[in-house]
């Protein structure tokens, strides 16, 4: 059985961290080719919740963040290649999506992903926009 777990970044043992962290950088540096600026000081602002999911190890994941203006913004939605396709992803946007406080939730969805975004309740916001190569659209879900 899988579970689903939550917590602020500080809160997290340094092993949990080491694992969600190799984890996006094995999808989106490596797998995905891009070289960025993961680590980028916004995993330990105040209100940040790390989201993951797995049998003893992280299997998926992704962070919550709290904007200065009162909006979340679901970000890093990344899941291990021999896990993909178990539905983690789903299930963390859901308890992401429940976890959340404010009235408005953005993403920045990699634009294959619309509609995938789309069955949670995001809406695109905006045109498309590249970044780090990679074509993405603003969405939004409101209560």
């Amino acid at each position: 059985m899988v579970s689903i777990f939550n917590a602020p970044t500080r809160n997290l043992d340094i092993v949990t961290l080491h694992e969600i962290l190799r984890l996006r950088q094995d999808v989106f540096v490596v797998e995905q080719a891009c070289a960025y600026p993961d680590i980028d000081g916004r995993d330990l602002e105040p209100g940040t919740l790390q989201f993951w999911a797995g049998q003893g190890s992280v299997d998926a994941t992704l962070r919550l963040l709290r904007e200065p203006d009162g909006t979340e913004r679901i970000g890093r939605v990344a899941t291990a290649k021999a896990a993909r396709g178990q539905g983690l992803s789903s299930q963390l946007m859901e308890a992401a999506i429940a976890e959340s406080r404010s009235a408005r939730i953005s993403i920045d969805a990699q634009a294959y992903l619309e509609q995938w975004y789309a069955r949670f309740g995001f809406v695109r916001a905006g045109e498309d926009f590249l970044e780090d190569g990679i074509p993405h659209v603003p969405m939004t879900r409101t209560r």
